[in-house]
């Protein structure tokens, strides 16, 4: 079979700098490697500093840069001090996939205030303060950018077995972020187009690790 060239389609990212969070296991690894096999300078975050260097070890190994860097979604200044980091050894990033989240596996009325706090936290309010700080930083250096965002069709719809906080979460990247946040973004003049541009994915249940039992687990899912 014949092959015809795609038009306006390119996997080169060479000259761009990525920030992938939740990059130590499970999607957020493989959108890490596929990136920097593209070309990208990546800045692979978590919480899990062991796994991080183990993949930075990989990437670079098959001729990739990348940064391993400690980022806690749930944390302020772990925030602030992750894309520091990430600029200092990498450059602006332009891309930035917010891919980190954790299920809460538990009935609505028997979640206590702290996982309450942790999945609100880390899906949502973590990553929305992420993107704004990426954005400052376009804005500053006057460079385009692009968000991908991961979430859940449990965004979109619940149907039981305790996730309610989880799905009401990823509704609020589905029918909240991807609304409001960009027409900020994609309505600022930067130097060259396309501007900031946002892309939304929903994963459809998958299962990379054991299910998360709360705060405090040292080995929470994605990451």
């Amino acid at each position: 079979m014949a092959e015809y060239p795609i038009p306006n389609l390119s996997n080169d990212l060479s000259g761009q700098v990525a920030l992938v969070t939740g990059t130590t296991s499970g999607l957020g690894k493989r959108f890490a490697q596929v990136i920097a096999a593209s070309g990208a300078k990546v800045a692979i975050t978590g919480r899990r500093v062991e796994r991080l260097e183990a993949l930075a070890e990989d990437i670079r190994a098959a001729g990739g840069t990348a940064e391993p860097i400690h980022l806690d979604m749930q944390d302020n200044e772990s925030i602030m001090a992750c894309v520091d980091r990430a600029e200092a050894a990498l450059g602006t990033v332009t891309i930035l996939v917010n891919n980190a989240g954790i299920p809460d596996a538990q009935r609505a009325h028997k979640m206590s205030l702290e996982l309450i706090d942790s999945v609100f936290d880390t899906n949502l309010r973590g990553p929305y303060v992420l993107s704004c700080e990426i954005a400052r930083r376009l804005i500053a250096a006057e460079k385009p950018g692009r968000m991908v965002n991961i979430s859940s069709v449990g965004g979109f719809n619940y149907g039981g077995n305790g996730a309610a906080l989880y799905s009401l979460t990823t509704f609020g990247w589905v029918g909240g972020w991807l609304s409001f946040l960009p027409v900020d973004l994609s309505s600022l003049a930067l130097s060259a187009p396309p501007h900031h541009t946002t892309h939304h994915v929903a994963r459809a249940r998958c299962r990379t690790q054991p299910r998360y039992s709360g705060p405090g687990d040292p080995d929470p899912p994605w990451e």
